[in-house]
């Protein structure tokens, strides 16, 4: 199985990053990276071009670390609120998912999020306080407060209303 040295000119997922020297199979190289414009043979004049392509990614990814840092002071200082049905043993009808979380997060901030930013492993089906992490950076991940309530069912009151629903129907029949 031959290997080829290649330059990637984007960001490749499990891969590498803009202007890493990597070695892949010589057909995804030939057949897929380069025609698509994500990567360049190893040759000298594109050795030449790597260190271009380094100054512009450092420039970059300081901008993003920053951008990143201050949402994460955003997100740290916010505190969403997810209310879930309960039956009366306690149980949770359905769950809080990261779906949800993601939707609420971009309708509350105003911003858009990836789809997987909300680091959440599974879905959240117990009430009370939970910490989420949302990952906006490969450096920076920031940690959502959420709350997740039940909505109370005062069961004086409803006992209270069975019973004067009884008296009612005794003094209709009377």
């Amino acid at each position: 199985m031959a290997n080829a040295e290649i330059i990637l000119t984007a960001n490749i997922p499990n891969l590498g990053a803009e202007a890493d020297i990597v070695k892949v199979r010589r057909g995804y190289a030939r057949n897929f990276l380069i025609p698509q414009g994500k990567a360049l043979e190893v040759t000298p004049t594109a050795l030449r071009k790597i260190n271009h392509l380094r100054a512009i990614r450092a420039e970059r990814e300081a901008r993003e670390v920053t951008a990143a840092e201050e949402l994460a002071s955003k997100i740290g200082k916010l505190n969403l609120s997810f209310t879930l049905e309960t039956g009366e043993t306690g149980k949770a009808f359905g769950s809080v998912t990261s779906k949800d979380i993601h939707d609420r997060l971009v309708k509350e901030l105003g911003i858009e999020l990836p789809k997987h930013a909300v680091d959440l492993d599974r879905s959240i089906k117990e009430s009370g306080d939970h910490e989420v992490p949302v990952k906006l950076h490969p450096d920076v991940t920031g940690k959502l407060r959420i709350s997740i309530v039940t909505p109370k069912v005062e069961t004086e009151d409803a006992e209270g209303a069975e019973e004067g629903a009884k008296a009612r129907k005794r003094t209709a029949k009377s």
